[in-house]
């Protein structure tokens, strides 16, 4: 679909890109949420399944250029990252069909109390680890080994598929969802679970925006400008990322932190659904 921006638009959508990239690089999620009212409040486009067909374009593009300097890293662990994304891109498929069709105000507001449930979660595992591995900061695991090779593929395809249905059916890239389900379901570290999510975030993204575009619903030309800003944006926030991995559980609470800002949000704004 083609919308037409004006110069101050261009520059909005490019400073927003720049946003929603920075959010990907440091935290792996939470691009989508911030992209949409970002499209539709500041830089004023109106037409909501477009913008949500449109941001989920945008950020899987982010995503997959973000993953470069976490691959780069060696914050990236492929297999699981890969488990956890196959099954996800059917979830993803499923979900975003519905969303078209369904009215979710009601279930975007449980889903802002689901994100708060997972961040309180999140920190209570970096607090109940002993010391002798907190002091390891970012880089213990939060769910330690001991299971098969064949349960931890069952447990991340299970869980990649769920999070991939409830991120296409809210349109969103699911990096809240994907972060703290690939640390409970293979046992990585934060900072890799950062990195690795953005695998899926960017697959996720692109099959939610495959679907919308499927109906006219994505506008390509505003998804390129937000990959402008977003390039340089991400790779900050992975520069970031990197050394907020070497403090003490840091990063942890930084991620909770901003789950949590973006719920109240979410809760704030569908207060209707209750």
């Amino acid at each position: 679909m083609h919308v037409h921006l004006t110069a101050i638009q261009w520059i909005l959508a490019i400073f927003s890109g720049g946003i929603v990239g920075f959010s990907l690089g440091l935290l792996g999620g939470g691009g989508s949420i911030m992209a949409v009212p970002l499209l539709m409040y500041l830089v004023g486009i109106r037409q909501a399944h477009l913008v949500i067909g449109t941001t989920a374009l945008a950020v899987s593009l982010n995503s997959f250029l973000n993953l470069l300097p976490h691959w780069r890293a060696h914050h990236v662990r492929w297999r699981p990252a890969i488990v956890f994304a196959v099954p996800g891109i059917v979830g993803a498929a499923a979900g975003s069909a519905l969303g078209k069709i369904l009215n979710g105000k009601d279930l975007l507001f449980i889903f802002a109390i689901l994100m708060v449930v997972v961040a309180i979660v999140m920190v209570r595992n970096v607090r109940r680890a002993p010391n002798s591995q907190a002091s390891r900061g970012d880089n213990q695991q939060l769910h330690p080994g001991g299971r098969s090779p064949t349960t931890l593929a069952e447990e991340e395809a299970g869980t990649g598929f769920l999070v991939g249905a409830l991120s296409g059916f809210f349109g969103i890239g699911g990096g809240f969802l994907i972060v703290p389900g690939l640390l409970f379901s293979s046992g990585m570290t934060m900072i890799e679970a950062v990195g690795s999510s953005l695998f899926a975030v960017g697959t996720f993204g692109l099959t939610t925006a495959v679907n919308y575009a499927i109906s006219g619903l994505v506008s390509p030309v505003i998804a390129l400008i937000f990959l402008m800003g977003g390039v340089s944006g991400g790779w900050a926030g992975a520069v970031l990322a990197t050394r907020l991995s070497q403090q003490k559980g840091l990063l942890t609470y930084v991620f909770a932190g901003v789950i949590i800002l973006m719920a109240i949000y979410m809760g704030y704004k569908n207060l209707s659904a209750i």
